[in-house]
């Protein structure tokens, strides 16, 4: 009797197991695959379109598929506009549902949500003159996490401003990730993974001075600064061996493809140099060599510092801004670009890496630096404030 029951409870949950397996597999099928990217071609009605994974996925558009047009930024399917497939584009950005029951050797969508490439290069140069505006970026000084707290040191030299960042429930926090200062790598972060010491972009509503901003939106991340001098190199592994001024050892520093190198010319850098130290007359002097290229001397205050105290805009400090000095980083991102092999054994360089003690991968990278090296802790805020520079203006391209 109790070898008949257990084989009717054998048999019921062996037909239990054959329902969930068919169930799922049924809802496999019903549910319906999906891929996003950016449209490369259009032939016809078949879409080539390059996923956000990198391949290259083609589809047919058939007469049924439904087609919405959605604004950047925009959410809400059922506020979407409904389009022809000749309203679409390449360089548009696309959200592709595949139809599970079609039949052929080419996918067919079911659903084609769209973005156009227009709207998000509109979009971009909003969110970007918003950033150069309303951003202020720098080294952050202290963190109270319980108050919503940040204070940062913004500027280097006798320019360098101390600014409070107040941060609510509403602001957007992000981190960069360990190994990159591009904003599309950045994830989601709360305030207590901020630490003094971090370099940081935040975009929102200033207060009259530029003294406080209440964040809309802030990005941060730790990384290391190393100035030296070049001890080594190794162009075939893409390598240069910097001994760090401030721990007397040798750092080997990786160069990818990635990374910002530039040099400064001897005039900028010792105009430079003479603003950290608050030394106006320095820049002008007669120990500066005649050998400056031509047309790479440093571009006048207004041309340089733009708009803003940070050199990103601002409201009522825009003109002191530039009496001070301040955004002397992006006179950095007008010195010539370089490239390993332009560098050589005993160059002086400061850079941006990677966290590591002995082993780093350069973010950006400055050669032409002698002189401000005489003034090593402002030439790091300098540094800091330009590998920040254009990342929150990023932001908006990603």
């Amino acid at each position: 009797m109790k070898s008949r029951s257990w084989n009717r409870f054998t048999a019921f949950a062996a037909i239990l197991v054959l329902m969930t397996v068919a169930w799922v597999r049924t809802a496999d099928a019903q549910t319906p695959a999906r891929f996003v990217g950016t449209i490369t071609a259009i032939n016809g009605n078949t879409l080539t379109v390059k996923t956000d994974t990198g391949d290259s996925k083609q589809v047919e558009i058939p007469a049924s598929a439904a087609i919405k047009q959605l604004a950047p930024g925009q959410k809400d399917l059922s506020a979407a506009a409904t389009v022809q497939l000749t309203d679409l584009a390449t360089g548009d950005r696309v959200l592709v549902k595949l139809d599970p029951d079609a039949t052929g050797g080419t996918p067919q969508a079911l659903q084609v949500v769209a973005m156009k490439q227009t709207d998000i290069a509109e979009k971009q140069q909003k969110e970007r003159e918003d950033w150069q505006s309303n951003g202020v970026g720098g080294l952050v000084k202290s963190v109270d996490a319980t108050a919503g707290v940040v204070t940062l040191t913004s500027g280097a030299g006798p320019s360098a401003r101390i600014i409070t960042v107040r941060i609510d429930k509403s602001t957007v926090l992000k981190r960069y990730a360990p190994n990159s200062i591009r904003f599309a790598d950045a994830q989601p972060g709360p305030i207590d993974a901020i630490h003094a010491g971090d370099q940081i972009q935040v975009r929102g509503e200033k207060n009259a001075d530029g003294s406080e901003i209440t964040a809309a939106e802030v990005v941060s991340g730790g990384f290391r600064n190393v100035s030296g001098l070049v001890s080594a190199m190794d162009t075939a592994a893409s390598t240069l061996t910097v001994k760090d001024l401030a721990t007397k050892k040798n750092v080997t520093v990786h160069i990818t493809p990635d990374v910002e190198m530039r040099r400064l010319p001897d005039m900028m850098a010792r105009m430079i140099a003479a603003r950290l130290k608050g030394d106006s007359a320095g820049a002008s002097g007669s120990t500066v060599p005649a050998r400056t290229q031509a047309g790479a001397g440093p571009p006048s205050p207004q041309g340089a510092y733009g708009q803003g105290g940070q050199g990103r805009g601002g409201n009522a400090g825009a003109g002191q801004g530039r009496r001070n000095g301040g955004g002397l980083e992006q006179v950095l991102e007008r010195a010539p670009a370089v490239k390993l092999a332009d560098l050589k054994k005993g160059d002086a360089v400061m850079l941006v890496s990677t966290q590591g003690s002995s082993d780093v991968t350069a973010i950006k990278l400055l050669a032409g630096v002698e002189p401000l090296l005489e003034s090593p802790d402002a030439s790091r805020n300098l540094l800091a404030n330009w590998s920040m520079g254009s990342g929150g203006a990023e932001a908006a391209a990603q």
